[in-house]
């Protein structure tokens, strides 16, 4: 690569918070003057999201991904605070939930779920072990994906099997998960066989910041229109999402110390425990009945709440797990 295209990706790394922001605004804008565009862009999703995960995968070398597996404090960590705690605060909050089931089911999908894309971004940003986290990512999906439906059962009880098919499930794990990570490997072995192979990650790996701006710019576009008479509905939920946030940084640091990782390890379990799956488990909420179409913007809803949420964290985060002195010393920071 030559070094203005680098220079031009270093300044998208350097100031990717700002162009998801303004992706989520052009969404936005987008969506309430065209909203005739929504169900096109809506169709583009799964693609979109698809070369997003592709390209995310891309950066976990087959190899560290087996050595992931032998970090088992992390890998503990960030289990437990995913699929035990984070159930434990949506419960807490779930009887104070709307009565709309649409509403309710939405909240669940997103809340239950932990992100596996941008939360490496925010993470490293913090200070936090972004290579731990991506090395996490593919394990993190499989486990949400065979969970969800139990956690679905355990809120929703019988009503479930009304509202929810298997079929979308299984859809969304083999075209957003197993797809994606096959491709990724596969382009994986041939850069580490032939130079072209070599020049065709690199130049994919460039394209993160670009294709995470372009799904949410997707994403929000397509749902805006939809708001229409739900504007009420969907805003009752933003302090829950809010609150959830709050609660999941203490209870985040509180896990990391619990299992004492060190600083870098301890603030990207924060980071996962707070981050949800929203783009995950979009097409999830958009293969619900018509009855239930409010779910997939309370879906989004979340995200733009937890963009703005990670600009907080970006600057708590290191406040609630701070660097020892001891560890400045040994990196040779004063």
């Amino acid at each position: 690569m030559s070094q203005e295209p680098r220079s031009l990706v270093r300044r998208m790394e350097d100031h990717q918070v700002v162009i998801y922001l303004g992706a989520m605004a052009a969404g936005a804008v987008l969506g309430l003057s065209a909203p005739s565009a929504g169900p096109g862009l809506e169709h583009a999703i799964n693609p979109v999201l698809g070369a997003l995960l592709f390209v995310t995968f891309l950066q976990v070398p087959a190899g560290e991904l087996v050595r992931s597996f032998r970090d088992c404090r992390f890998l503990a960590a960030a289990l437990v605070v995913n699929f035990f705690v984070v159930p434990l605060v949506v419960a807490a909050m779930f009887t104070f939930l709307p009565a709309e089931q649409g509403v309710r089911i939405g909240v669940l999908l997103v809340l239950l779920c932990p992100c596996v894309d941008y939360v490496i971004v925010f993470s490293g940003l913090a200070g936090g072990s972004d290579r731990r986290l991506l090395a996490a990512t593919p394990l993190l999906l499989v486990v949400q994906m065979l969970l969800l439906p139990v956690f679905l059962y355990a809120f929703m009880g019988s009503e479930l099997a009304d509202i929810v098919e298997i079929g979308p499930f299984l859809e969304a794990f083999l075209t957003l998960i197993v797809v994606p990570l096959a491709l990724a490997w596969l382009l994986q072995a041939w850069a580490g066989r032939r130079p072209a192979g070599q020049k065709v990650s690199d130049a994919a790996t460039t394209t993160m910041v670009p294709l995470m701006a372009v799904t949410l710019l997707v994403v929000v576009a397509s749902q805006v229109p939809k708001l229409g008479g739900n504007l009420t509905d969907v805003a009752v939920v933003v302090p829950f999402y809010v609150l959830f946030l709050l609660v999941m940084a203490f209870a985040g640091t509180a896990v990391a110390r619990l299992f004492r990782l060190d600083v870098p390890s301890g603030r990207a379990v924060v980071f996962t425990g707070a981050t949800r799956n929203s783009l995950v488990v979009l097409p999830l909420a958009l293969a619900l009945p018509d009855t239930y179409a409010i779910a997939a913007v309370v879906v989004v809803t979340q995200t733009l709440v937890e963009v703005i949420g990670m600009v907080v964290y970006i600057r708590t985060v290191p406040r609630l797990l701070p660097t020892h002195p001891a560890d400045r010393q040994a990196a040779g920071t004063p």
